[in-house]
């Protein structure tokens, strides 16, 4: 059963529990890739979205956007995803974290008894693949070149592991809850979310806190920060119940581009569950693979500028 998430960040615990997934609990398991009821102790997302550009107006690699999209007058630019290739992805996944390297995408998945890490070329079936044992729920993921970190989202242990064979190397303790997590590799840190409006800098061996800030928009806090993906001098984040990733300066969490990711997916392919989740800078490319929970396809896109400028409520 779906319990209440503890206190200290009210409107965003409030706002995800009004998306506590009942329909999803009526789901089965059968090889179709529907999850059974008595399996779902999880943490609900809507459909989300997918991301934004750079601190610096930049691409993942950190090249300039020449040309690019106007902002806004809060220096905000407003972008939207152009799919360049459709891929196959498994309709069974609960993604809670995607990451590519090389060749390589490294994909980690949620639910109790369900979780796991995985790795394959993109759109293909997985060549490796750990489990994780009930009652651990996976959470984000990144790569610390031929390590892995895989977070859990309230059991208070993140997995370090083997990048190329995926095996457990070591565990250790984890405050509080793990959302997503990417690997600022310009800073040489750990960038962390909760579900708050916060971004915490860990040392990457360590897991300790080396430092935190806020995420805001036009000087507002923006909440629920779920799943990251560092690149280039940004990170981007999809933003809980809504259908877009912002873009985000790590060294002030001032936004910096807000992306509408809505419509990837058709209607008559989501299911009950299904959300916008998984985001992953392709190497060498300004492109991003994006994907989400029970999705049956994985799109491989381009950022471009939207249509008009018009500023996403909160």
């Amino acid at each position: 059963m779906w319990r209440p998430r503890r206190s200290g960040r009210s409107a965003g615990r409030r706002l995800v529990l009004a998306y506590t997934l009942p329909a999803v609990a009526a789901l089965l398991v059968t090889g179709s890739g529907r999850i059974a009821a008595g399996a779902l102790l999880t943490r609900p997302e809507p459909l989300a979205a997918q991301r934004a550009g750079n601190a610096l107006s930049a691409d993942p690699a950190g090249r300039s956007h020449m040309g690019g999209p106007q902002a806004d007058s809060h220096g905000v630019e407003h972008l939207r995803l152009r799919v360049l290739e459709t891929l196959p992805h498994d309709p069974k996944s609960f993604t809670e974290g995607l990451e590519m390297a090389g060749g390589t995408l490294y994909e980690g998945t949620g639910l109790s008894g369900r979780s796991a890490v995985r790795s394959g070329p993109p759109g293909e079936p997985a060549t490796s693949r750990a489990g994780l044992p009930a009652p651990l729920f996976g959470e984000g993921i990144t790569l610390l070149g031929r390590t892995l970190w895989q977070l859990t989202w309230r059991d208070g242990v993140a997995i370090e592991r083997d990048a190329t064979t995926l095996r457990e190397l070591r565990r250790l303790p984890y405050p509080g809850e793990g959302w997503g997590i990417c690997f600022d590799r310009l800073r040489r840190r750990l960038v962390t979310s909760d579900g708050s409006a916060q971004l915490t800098f860990r040392d990457p061996r360590t897991l300790a806190k080396t430092g935190e800030v806020t995420v805001t928009e036009d000087g507002r806090p923006v909440t629920i920060v779920n799943e990251l993906e560092c690149a280039g001098r940004a990170v981007y984040a999809n933003v809980l119940p809504t259908e877009r990733v912002v873009r985000i300066d790590p060294v002030t969490g001032t936004v910096t581009a807000s992306i509408d990711a809505s419509g990837l997916l058709p209607a008559d392919e989501l299911v009950p569950g299904s959300a916008l989740n998984g985001i992953a800078a392709v190497p060498g490319t300004d492109q991003f693979l994006v994907t989400g929970k029970f999705w049956p396809k994985m799109f491989r896109v381009a950022l471009v500028p939207a249509p008009s400028p018009t500023r996403t409520a909160r």
